[in-house]
Parts: C-alpha cells; sequence; structure tokens
C-alpha cells in the first residue's frame, strides 16, 4: 500500500454504481468506465452521498443501484473533471486514484432523485454529447 502523504479528505467514501460486489472486493482502474465506451484510468469515488446517488443513478447498465462504502487504498487526487472546471475548489468531494479502493460496507437505504431529476441530468448529459463537450479527463 502507498504512503498516503497528503490526505486531501478523511471521508467516509462512496462509490455509487450498478455493480453488484461484496465486502473486501476491490474496485481497480482499468476498467470499463461507467459512463463512456472505454476503459478507464482511474477508479472514482466522492466523500459526498449526493454525488454517490448521481454516480448509482447514472451508472451504464439495467441491475440495481447500489452505493459502497470504500477505503482507498493508496493516493488519490481530487477528480480534475469537476475541480475548478464546473466547480470552484471541489464541493462535491470528488476523488480518482490509480489505486483500488476496497469495498467495506453497501448502504442499505438512500433516497434517490426523483425520475423527473435523473431524466433532465440525462438530457443535460446528451446535450453535451452532441454538442462534444461529455468529455472525461482521465
Amino acid at each position: 500500500m502507498d504512503d498516503i502523504k497528503h490526505v486531501l479528505d478523511q471521508g467516509p467514501f462512496f462509490h455509487g454504481t450498478k455493480a453488484e460486489l461484496r465486502l473486501g472486493d476491490l474496485l481497480e482502474p482499468e476498467r470499463q468506465s461507467n459512463y463512456q465506451d472505454k476503459k478507464s484510468n482511474h477508479i472514482y469515488f466522492t466523500a459526498t452521498l449526493e454525488a454517490a446517488k448521481w454516480g448509482a443513478e447514472l451508472a451504464a447498465g439495467k441491475s440495481k443501484e447500489r452505493i459502497y462504502l470504500v477505503e482507498p487504498l493508496g493516493n488519490f487526487e481530487n477528480d480534475p473533471n469537476l475541480t475548478d472546471k464546473k466547480f470552484p475548489g471541489n464541493p462535491t468531494r470528488s476523488y480518482r486514484s490509480k489505486l483500488p479502493l476496497k469495498i467495506i460496507a453497501e448502504l442499505g437505504k438512500w433516497e434517490r432523485h426523483t425520475e423527473e431529476q435523473i431524466q433532465h441530468m440525462l438530457s443535460s448529459l446528451k446535450k453535451l454529447r452532441e454538442e462534444g463537450k461529455a468529455v472525461i479527463y482521465d
């Protein structure tokens, strides 16, 4: 395990997805992205339930939406796709790592966004893709 020299956030940390995982499983980079048709160089996570909910709701697939509590197994950085590009600073407390995240628990119950909110977000993302602006810097 890499030494964490500068702790950006104490957590707890969440990862929203539609993947069915078990306690102790590792989320690793170099896997198919939940949001683009490519492998991702990083694994993404957040310290806010709100961002984790969006991650679960917008993830690819038809499976059940899940939010896992995760433990970074090494250094991580602010997610440059959100930090200072879309939001000043890092209000979503969104991060990424090239090292695995360990599943330590599954959040059993959480309140989804409304269908109207989700459809609005999906429409906004579709528009960005059509405009060539839905770029994830990975």
